[in-house]
């Protein structure tokens, strides 16, 4: 049998590794607005872990530094300006 014609082989695709979004010398604060503005989508919601690919730990991190940010009226709590093009 010939072995370069198998059905089911995975193609080996070369992948460029993703960056993690958080270096370590990072804080995850809620002063840190350029680092938490980074896992807040359009609308201003909080962006998924899959979404982040940060840990679980991380994750709770960005959660809880988004929300005193947004208390403390660093943040918007929503992003609702509709866009206009004409």
């Amino acid at each position: 049998m010939n072995k370069s014609k198998r059905p089911f082989t995975k193609s080996k695709r070369s992948f460029r590794r993703r960056l993690p979004p958080i270096q370590s010398g990072d804080r995850i604060d809620y002063r840190n607005l350029s680092l938490i503005s980074r896992f807040i989508s359009e609308q201003g919601k909080i962006l998924s872990r899959r979404v982040n690919r940060v840990t679980l730990k991380q994750q709770r991190l960005i959660t809880i530094a988004i929300k005193q940010a947004r208390i403390l009226s660093l943040l918007p709590f929503l992003n609702n300006q509709k866009q206009f093009e004409r």
